[in-house]
């Protein structure tokens, strides 16, 4: 009978499907293996059953023990599936980037989900690594894989994904093409592919501001690949390119395929068919690109599929004259560079910031530009450091962080004048989010310049 003794002998084994919508036009033949069709609906199931095997026959996890792990969600889903199978307990460390249904999902499997802020460093306490550190500290019987550090990570690949691809394919693949995060999925079925045929090109997807396409690991919102420091389960010199793909193209690639191919997919996903179509662009009919997609867009509903949420980011746009967009473009070079001041600048220079920029508020943000929404922590206005230093001169002095109010309220540079408009009911002043990044600030006065121009300007 074809019936699995548990849903672990499920993992593995996922198909391959073309996409004549998206890729039809190609000279070359191009696929993508569909990695949602593993039990947990990722390619995490691959890597989360090996790491717990390996961890169980090496004695580091015993029977009752805890799994702590840092995740976006899905090796948390893989570790959640084969530790309720096993009987072990599971806490996991997720960032304040990821969508709802993500943590929402993992408290599903009956594990512990801890949250943390994105917008810090690696090795900040309250970020996610830190705190799964302090975890598998201060719980007995603990136990954490690591994915970005177990070489079972990329072996399980390796083992299973590399061949399956290879098999699937006849031998006839020519590129393959992989989001980076950990870097365990690119590098195993790099490993195996470059030893059956060393010509197979491996390109990684990664997003703009990650470091593995040279940046710093900020600001962007694609989830579950990317990085801010270099795993050491990532394999560079198997790679042969890096592709750098923005959030827009990430989300609006995978909102494409959903509606044209009927595939539902994650935002990575987009990340990962951009990058591959890209390339494929050069190539001919002899040649065959495999995209690996990691999972399902059912955990990003509540973003990557949602229309509010996109505009308000600034990814979609309404029509014409009637967006934010057309104000901004009509601020012309006064809507330069974003003028802001960090946490710690003394209240002195923000007041000097002001006055010589000719603004009323600015938003108070973490690190340097460009920033990431969730770097902004609050704004500052002429009228609020003017009542602080009335009350008390030595305010002057002291870093804005000790004053600030809360941020500015946003708008999407695609949403409508009109929201604007009601917005300014309860605001002063705006700040406008162009493709997931603060652009400028807008006030009353722009919207009204805009609205009624000069005589010299009609």
């Amino acid at each position: 009978m074809e019936i699995a003794n548990s849903v672990i002998d499920m993992i593995g084994n996922t198909p391959m499907v073309r996409m004549p919508k998206i890729a039809g036009h190609l000279d070359c033949d191009f696929a993508i293996k569909l990695e949602s069709y593993n039990p947990g609906g990722s390619s995490k199931d691959r890597p989360a059953l090996a790491m717990l095997d390996a961890a169980e026959k090496a004695g580091l996890l015993k029977p009752g023990g805890t799994i702590v792990e840092p995740t976006s969600g899905n090796t948390g889903v893989g570790l959640a599936i084969v530790a309720n199978q096993r009987g072990y307990k599971t806490v996991f460390v997720m960032t304040d980037k990821v969508a709802p249904e993500k943590v929402d999902l993992l408290r599903a499997y009956g594990a512990e989900v801890v949250v943390c802020p994105v917008a810090v460093p690696p090795e900040d306490p309250e970020s996610y690594y830190s705190t799964a550190e302090r975890l598998v500290n201060e719980i007995p019987g603990a136990f954490r894989p690591d994915q970005y550090s177990n070489p079972v990570n990329p072996q399980s690949h390796y083992e299973s994904t590399g061949p399956e691809i290879w098999r699937q394919t006849d031998g006839k693949i020519t590129h393959f093409v992989a989001g980076a995060g950990t870097g365990g999925t690119i590098s195993g079925v790099a490993k195996y592919l470059k030893e059956q045929n060393p010509d197979i090109k491996i390109i990684a997807a990664d997003p703009e501001g990650s470091v593995f396409s040279g940046g710093s690991g900020r600001p962007y919102l694609v989830e579950g690949v990317g990085e801010d420091f270099w795993p050491t389960t990532y394999h560079h010199d198997l790679v042969d390119e890096v592709i750098p793909i923005s959030d827009h193209d990430s989300f609006l690639m995978a909102r494409r395929i959903a509606r044209e191919e009927g595939i539902l997919l994650g935002g990575s996903c987009g990340t990962a068919i951009a990058a591959g179509l890209q390339v494929a662009k050069g190539l001919g009919p002899e040649d065959l690109m495999i995209v690996l997609t990691p999972d399902s867009g059912r955990g990003y509903l509540s973003k990557v599929y949602n229309d509010d949420y996109l505009a308000r980011l600034g990814f979609i746009e309404c029509d014409g004259d009637t967006c934010i967009s057309a104000v901004v473009k009509a601020k012309g070079e006064k809507a330069g560079d974003l003028i802001y001041v960090n946490p710690e600048t003394p209240v002195r220079e923000a007041v000097e910031i002001m006055r010589t920029s000719g603004v009323s508020q600015v938003p108070v943000a973490k690190n340097e530009p460009p920033f990431a929404l969730a770097e902004i922590s609050g704004s500052v206005s002429e009228l609020q450091l003017m009542n602080a230093t009335f009350a008390d001169e030595s305010v002057l002095d002291k870093p804005v962080e000790t004053v600030m109010a809360s941020g500015l309220p946003t708008i999407g540079i695609g949403q409508s004048i009109q929201t604007a408009v009601e917005l300014f009911e309860h605001a002063n002043a705006l700040l406008v989010i162009d493709g997931g990044r603060p652009r400028t600030v807008i006030s009353h006065t722009d919207i009204l310049e805009f609205l009624s121009p000069t005589t010299s300007e009609a």
